[in-house]
């Protein structure tokens, strides 16, 4: 078996896992290449269908062609869709840059809360995450399957062992587990998977004509491109082999504070 495929089966062995273990379980879907790979995972997994609900997590500030792919792929696979936003939040300003918020606080009222909006009003009790070790350093504090509380904070420093696939999914009532499938992929993995099964992304990902491509998605705001010549999935691959900048360099939430993302993390963010 090669690389790729093993990491593929060990993905879609952690998904039916989640499913079979948990209640009410539901996939959060960021419209980027990870969670996208791990929709086409999960489709796979259940050969063609997705037995639970996506979660996307709206904030208004991404960039249009984004939500024009979400809703195309909704249609042509006939997804089921919630999307969580906090409508608040917007209302009131608290947003950045138009409002007095900084980048993180913008985060936090966007995305994690509108995300606590959603599990609360859907009580889902799993909910499947592509996030991956080698993305940032708080995230390689994760497991598989790492519980959070009823106000969806995570403990860093209190992870349980996953020793022989044993994956805990022990939660309070009100509380839920963050399943990770994609925790031992790397970005180069994740491109070599969409080469070989020909996922559809976003064409975001790929140069324009300035000579720019966006290596990671965010909101619009808080998120550059990158000067790149790679105008194809093989071409990203090759570039990725040789280059040795962060993945997330373009991502301006993350340079705020040395801890920004982990302290966002810490409290519910994805």
């Amino acid at each position: 078996m090669d690389h790729v495929a093993a990491l593929e089966s060990r993905s879609i062995y952690i998904l039916r896992e989640a499913f079979s273990r948990c209640e009410r379980p539901a996939m959060l879907w960021s419209i980027g290449k990870d969670s996208t790979v791990l929709l086409w995972l999960a489709r796979k997994a259940f050969f063609g269908h997705v037995p639970f609900p996506l979660v996307h997590v709206d904030t208004s500030y991404k960039i249009p062609s984004m939500i024009e792919y979400r809703d195309r792929l909704v249609r042509e696979w006939g997804l089921t869709l919630v999307v969580g936003r906090n409508d608040a939040a917007l209302g009131g300003g608290a947003t950045y840059p138009n409002g007095g918020a900084t980048r993180v606080d913008c985060c936090g009222a966007l995305k994690k809360d509108a995300l606590g909006e959603v599990l609360d009003r859907h009580h889902f009790t799993g909910v499947i995450v592509g996030v991956r070790r080698d993305e940032e350093p708080t995230r390689a504090k994760e497991r598989y399957f790492s519980p959070r509380n009823r106000e969806m904070k995570w403990r860093a420093d209190d992870q349980p062992p996953e020793l022989w696939d044993q994956f805990n999914t022990d939660v309070a009532a009100d509380a839920h587990v963050r399943i990770h499938p994609l925790l031992h992929w790397t970005e180069l993995n994740v491109w070599e998977y969409i080469e070989r099964e020909g996922i559809p992304v976003i064409p975001l990902y790929f140069a324009n004509e300035r000579n720019e491509r966006y290596r990671s998605l965010g909101c619009a705001p808080c998120t550059a491109p990158i000067v790149s010549t790679a105008r194809t999935v093989a071409e990203i691959i090759e570039e990725l082999r040789a280059t040795r900048a962060p993945e997330r360099a373009g991502r301006a939430q993350d340079q705020e504070s040395e801890d920004a993302l982990e302290r966002l993390r810490r409290d519910g963010y994805m």
